[in-house]
């Protein structure tokens, strides 16, 4: 008896077949990245080269451009040599360490460290350069807000120099515009386990004290933007929420 014509046929598709051609397709995912930064300017003045964890929203069209919203936050080590000239005399330092006189008039230990946190949108293109179509060279612009400071530790809590609001004098809260750009490799697979993105990110800011007075500057108020660059190494997973298919019904009599 011959088939009907209309009546549909399904297959079962090989993607590892090497004639197997990927689909551009409408995607959306979240993901989570982690970095390793270096800093330039007037924040290496201060900050030693930092970790980033971040999470981020994307959708991609069919042609392949994407826009996403990121955060990230960055946390670095011990400052460089200047702890001491923020704090004066209320320091000491001993080797590594960085003692400070307590309400008890004991010696209470001190750590510094820099902390940076950015959010902002951006647009990117990704450019196949195989068979498959979501997936090639990914070229990312941004801009959003940036923001840093030191964080002081006080571990015991018996340091009233520290505490409260004067804290705020010595923190050095900063924040201002930022601009972003990446460029790396994407990978979507058809599976929706593995799929990940490497490549080459840099941060460029200017950014000035939120706070209306610190130390040893003193007021603020005339201040102007400074110029800082972070340039580091960014990798990435992400998980697919949805995904647009292109389906392909045949016929034959």
């Amino acid at each position: 008896m011959l088939p009907l014509l209309g009546q549909a046929q399904s297959y079962r598709t090989d993607f590892k077949s090497k004639d197997y051609v990927d689909t551009a397709a409408t995607m959306v995912w979240v993901g989570v990245s982690m970095d390793g930064q270096l800093p330039f300017g007037q924040i290496k003045e201060s900050f030693r080269p930092n970790l980033s964890v971040g999470a981020n929203v994307t959708a991609k069209t069919k042609s392949n451009w994407t826009f996403d919203f990121n955060f990230q936050y960055m946390f670095g080590g011990n400052l460089r040599d200047m702890t001491a000239s923020f704090l004066g005399d209320m320091v000491r330092e001993v080797g590594d360490e960085y003692l400070v006189i307590d309400g008890n008039g004991l010696e209470s230990t001190l750590n510094f460290e820099g902390r940076y946190w950015y959010f902002g949108p951006s647009i990117g293109k990704l450019i196949p350069v195989d068979r498959w179509k979501n997936s090639g060279i990914w070229l990312r612009f941004g801009g959003g807000y940036i923001g840093h400071k030191i964080r002081i530790s006080d571990y015991d809590f018996h340091v009233p120099q520290l505490d409260g609001d004067y804290l705020k004098l010595y923190d050095h809260r900063s924040s201002g515009f930022a601009l972003n750009q990446f460029v790396g490799y994407l990978f979507n697979q058809k599976n929706r386990i593995l799929n990940f993105y490497a490549g080459i990110e840099v941060f460029e800011f200017w950014t000035k004290p939120n706070r209306n007075f610190t130390l040893p500057e003193g007021s603020t108020a005339n201040m102007k933007n400074k110029f800082s660059c972070l340039l580091g190494l960014r990798i990435g997973w992400n998980v697919p929420l949805y995904e647009k298919k292109t389906t392909t019904t045949f016929y034959y009599k």
